[in-house]
């Protein structure tokens, strides 16, 4: 059900949420997300510790930059040092969060093998103590994101869910799904269950949300929000649209031109944030197929863009292939 959704000492109109993607959830895709959904939130992508640390100003832009025209933001920040955790939340706090979260689901070799990520599923002093050092550093709501024991033979949820409300947590983020799990893999509705029974703190369910279908078997399992991945990319409308479907509200699609527009300003965005037209193309051109899930040419679409080395190229077949 779509309602106001209180995470610490913040209220939100609704309960539905843009999640964190990385190398796509910076300022220009989120700010699209929050003009045609406006969700509760949007998330960044997951920041490290040490990129807050050590590395300048300049390159940190790509992942701390807030736009004044975007909604609230949710900080994801990936560590495995209390001490580096600390500084790297009042750092955040600073530049304007409205939430923090700390990443413990990433499934990557090269975040793991640093003790980050999913590998604090199984660290449960650690994570208390990462818990503690953001909770006693900032002032704003702060959660974690975690995976699930799943098809596995790891046994940790209940533990995790004892650190996680002993640790001081205002909210949990769970994806369904074992950190060795692909995509290939359905959504674990009961293991989110678990943790809605087992916690008196909100939980947020995450995995497999692409149409009302699947976001009332979400609901169904007692969580309080739901957080939005991989079919928000191409489609800022998404969590509008579901809004409405579940409101019983009219909801009318973009039409092709607009979708055409609504990709060329991200890239336009994009351009503006990175200052590097070539990097920025080289990003755009991952996101071709997001976009043109409407196209009957889709493949060719999204051929001819992975060639494209300019906005101005971009610009054209965009608006060449959505209105012809």
């Amino acid at each position: 059900m779509i309602q106001p959704l209180h995470l610490g000492d913040k209220t939100f109109p609704v309960n539905l949420i843009q999640g964190p993607l990385a190398g796509i959830s910076c300022a220009p895709f989120r700010r699209l997300s929050w003009v045609y959904s406006q969700p509760a939130f949007n998330c960044t992508e997951m920041i490290s510790c040490k990129t807050l640390m050590h590395k300048n100003i300049l390159a940190q832009q790509r992942f701390i930059k807030k736009d004044p025209t975007e909604g609230p933001v949710c900080f994801q920040l990936s560590a495995n040092n209390p001490t580096e955790l600390a500084e790297a939340t009042k750092r955040v706090t600073e530049y304007g969060a409205d939430l923090i979260d700390l990443n413990c689901g990433c499934p990557v070799k090269k975040i793991r093998s640093k003790g980050a990520g999913s590998s604090l599923l199984t660290d449960p002093k650690k994570l208390y103590q990462l818990i503690t050092a953001m909770k006693q550093n900032t002032h704003l709501p702060v959660s974690v994101k975690i995976r699930v024991e799943g098809g596995s033979n790891d046994i940790f949820n209940a533990e995790v869910a004892k650190v996680v409300s002993e640790a001081g947590a205002d909210f949990l983020i769970v994806h369904g799904r074992h950190w060795t799990e692909h995509y290939e893999t359905p959504c674990n509705h009961d293991e989110i269950q678990f943790f809605v029974e087992a916690l008196k703190i909100p939980v947020i369910g995450n995995g497999d949300i692409a149409c009302i279908e699947s976001l009332k078997k979400m609901f169904a399992t007692g969580c309080q929000g739901v957080m939005i991945g991989r079919a928000g990319v191409g489609q800022p409308w998404l969590i509008q649209k579901l809004i409405a479907e579940m409101t019983q509200q009219t909801f009318l699609m973009p039409t092709p031109r607009e979708i055409a527009e609504i990709f060329v300003k991200h890239t336009e965005e994009l351009i503006l944030l990175l200052g590097n037209e070539k990097f920025a193309i080289l990003q755009a051109r991952k996101f071709a197929k997001y976009y043109a899930r409407g196209l009957s040419n889709r493949a060719e679409f999204c051929e001819t863009v992975n060639k494209v080395e300019t906005l101005a190229e971009l610009t054209k077949i965009c608006f060449d292939s959505f209105t012809s």
